[in-house]
């Protein structure tokens, strides 16, 4: 590891840079959060039904969309990885192309599909049906967040040496004691990471909620309906950081799990190639092929419902194909632009600045690296509306009315977490020799970063660009208190739109909105490979 004193003037300004940033853009909104809410205010949370029965509902629509979401994910990677099912391939890459749709998606399909007017239950079944509240929102929340314990579960049954069920199955065992006391144990890790990870996102969803939720409150559209309906920030205040509790307490069991589990998941080994898992019973063969085939459609059916949505002249009233939505959508482009503009420099920025940060933790000896390593991922469990409640009282008593900087700023803070994980990760498997040796030829740390460490961790460098450009398009809570008729999202454009019931509009610019990730990801890419192919031919 580098020493500190060898650190050349540029990359004491970036380190310099780096702990001013933290301590304005993360401290300094949480101290101004923090001394918001008076005696009264505290009082009056835990005194009124109304945000008694939010704290209610928060809890168990947490613990239910949290338990589902690792149920349905870790079932559908079971049977990706291990049931033999056919059209893998597909089922495999569905979940991932359903997390580059911007999350708010999930929850406008919802309605269009089995709303009051919806599609299943208005137009098919003929039933005036609303599932508006808990069955609707633990629905909504389900379908977006399995996705991401799909991805952590596979790569843990990925990481279990079939050679142990090998051997369990030449000791007399059968297929279900093999999953019982094997396959099933060795994934508690993966399930336990899956369940955190996604407790703290469920607790602090806004879009959903929002869209699908009806009366039933949870505390993270409180936070909003208090400060912009009502006008209290103190209670805004209270809600959000009572919120803040169990996300801190659930980013740090996390953490200590991860850490604790690294060196027992490298003890287990990897796949080998000589081992395959035992052929699954053709009954379960058949029921994960049919699980899989119904999650499959229910993805499917969110796209297609806002191509259908876009297209009839009133969803679920008058079925008439129309252009008229579509041809709307250039009244808002301002809000894309701004939302596509300010998403890319987010990605950037928060990419730059996880990179920077993840090689003074793990690369060098630098002043304050617990400090760094602290505040790179504490956003991670601070729900999105606290940090854009507690980023407006800054922005407010700093005096400063840059509109657009502040929305870029608490994207990249709220976004930056994961890149930071993704990256400190890489750069931990690289060995320090490499640093060392280009020192010695003269380089300096800023271009060993770019030119030596950067090569070599492309592809997650590319992930972490995704990720937060993916997120910010489809942020909502983070900005929905800095968003102003000089700053218009489309995000929260298509909110308001699904509010004001106009589906048509919001479905056609979510359609808009959706395309354009897609091509702006595939140029990204592209772009992505021809850098990393001249980076190489630079050594």
């Amino acid at each position: 590891m580098l020493k500190w004193t060898d650190g050349s003037k540029s990359f004491v300004i970036a380190w310099f840079a780096v702990v001013l940033f933290f301590a304005v853009c993360i401290i300094f909104p949480l101290v101004c959060v923090a001394l918001t809410p008076g005696a009264d205010d505290v009082a009056a949370v835990f005194t009124t039904e109304r945000f008694l029965t939010a704290m209610r509902n928060t809890v168990l629509i947490c613990l239910c969309s949290t338990f589902f979401s690792v149920l349905v994910g870790y079932v559908y990677a079971y049977a990706v990885e291990r049931g033999m099912i056919p059209f893998r391939r597909f089922f495999s890459v569905l979940p991932v192309a359903h997390l580059v749709t911007p999350p708010f998606v999930g929850g406008l399909s919802f309605i269009l599909l089995v709303g009051r007017n919806g599609f299943i239950t208005h137009t098919l079944l003929g039933r005036d049906v609303s599932l508006y509240g808990f069955w609707g929102l633990l629905l909504a929340q389900v379908l977006c967040f399995f996705p991401i314990a799909y991805l952590m579960c596979l790569q843990t049954l990925r990481g279990i040496n079939p050679t142990l069920e090998q051997a369990a199955r030449g000791m007399g065992a059968g297929r279900g004691k093999i999953f019982l006391t094997v396959t099933l144990p060795l994934s508690l890790p993966g399930i336990a990471s899956a369940l955190l990870y996604i407790a703290v996102s469920v607790l602090s969803d806004f879009g959903n909620p929002m869209i699908v939720a009806g009366r039933f409150r949870v505390l993270a559209v409180e936070v909003y309906t208090q400060l912009t309906g009502w006008l209290n920030g103190g209670v805004s205040a209270v809600l959000g950081l009572l919120l803040v509790l169990p996300s801190v307490v659930l980013f740090f069991l996390q953490a200590r799990l991860l850490s604790k589990n690294s060196a027992r998941i490298a003890t287990i080994g990897g796949k080998s190639q000589a081992f395959a898992s035992g052929k699954p019973h053709p009954v379960v063969r058949l029921l994960l092929t049919a699980f899989c085939a119904l999650v499959a459609l229910c993805l499917l059916s969110q796209l297609a419902a806002l191509v259908a949505g876009s297209l009839q002249t009133l969803w679920g009233v008058n079925t008439r194909l129309t252009l008229s939505h579509l041809a709307a959508v250039p009244r808002y482009s301002a809000e894309l632009c701004n939302t596509l503009g300010m998403s890319l420099c987010a990605a950037l920025c928060s990419t730059l600045l996880a990179a920077i940060s993840a090689y003074l933790v793990q690369r060098t000896t630098c002043p304050l690296r617990r400090f760094i390593e602290i505040f790179s991922q504490l956003p991670a469990a601070i729900p999105g509306s606290l940090f854009g409640l507690a980023f407006s009282l800054a922005v407010s008593r700093s005096g400063l009315r840059l509109p657009h900087l502040s929305i870029v700023i608490a994207m990249i803070v709220g976004f930056m977490p994961f890149a930071y994980r993704i990256l400190s990760s890489s750069y931990a498997q690289l060995k320090t020799t490499l640093d060392d040796g280009a020192r010695s030829l003269g380089a300096s740390r800023l271009y060993v970063l770019a030119t030596v460490l950067s090569p070599l961790t492309t592809g997650s460098l590319f992930y972490s660009f995704i990720y937060t450009f993916v997120r910010g398009v489809g942020t909502v809570s983070a900005v929905i208190f800095l968003v102003s008729f000089r700053t218009p999202l489309a995000s929260v454009r298509i909110l308001n739109l699904a509010e004001q019931g106009d589906w048509g509009k919001a479905a056609a610019l979510a359609l808009i909105l959706t395309l354009l990730v897609f091509i702006i990801l595939g140029a990204g890419k592209i772009c992505a490979d021809r850098v990393k192919a001249h980076l190489w031919s630079m050594h």
